[in-house]
């Protein structure tokens, strides 16, 4: 709203100083153009939460489903990680308390 309150006095000034019309179609053009960016953008900015939306749930359904290969792998991290927290427990389980009573 601000910048309209300016463009207007500086489009009368323009017109009074008597400006060849290709300038002013140049200024009319500008206006004409930022008017739409900003307008595209607000509107981008509105309807993005839904589209990302729409773009996860297409990536979802386009992978494929886990091959065997991958499934070995998948469950041999699972041991991996099973393996690595048994010590964790047992060394917990080994600690003492000197101070303890």
């Amino acid at each position: 709203m601000e910048t309209m309150h300016e463009l207007i006095p500086f489009a009368k000034e323009m017109l009074s100083q008597k400006p060849n019309r290709k300038m002013v179609k140049l200024y009319m053009l500008g206006s004409v153009l930022a008017f739409f960016g900003v307008v595209i953008g607000l509107v981008e900015t509105v309807c993005s939460p839904f589209i990302s939306e729409g773009r996860i749930e297409e990536e979802e359904e386009k992978k494929p489903a886990p091959t065997q290969e991958q499934k070995l792998a998948q469950k041999q991290e699972d041991l991996i990680l099973e393996k690595s927290k048994k010590p964790v427990v047992m060394q917990r389980a080994l600690v003492t308390r000197q101070h303890a009573s």
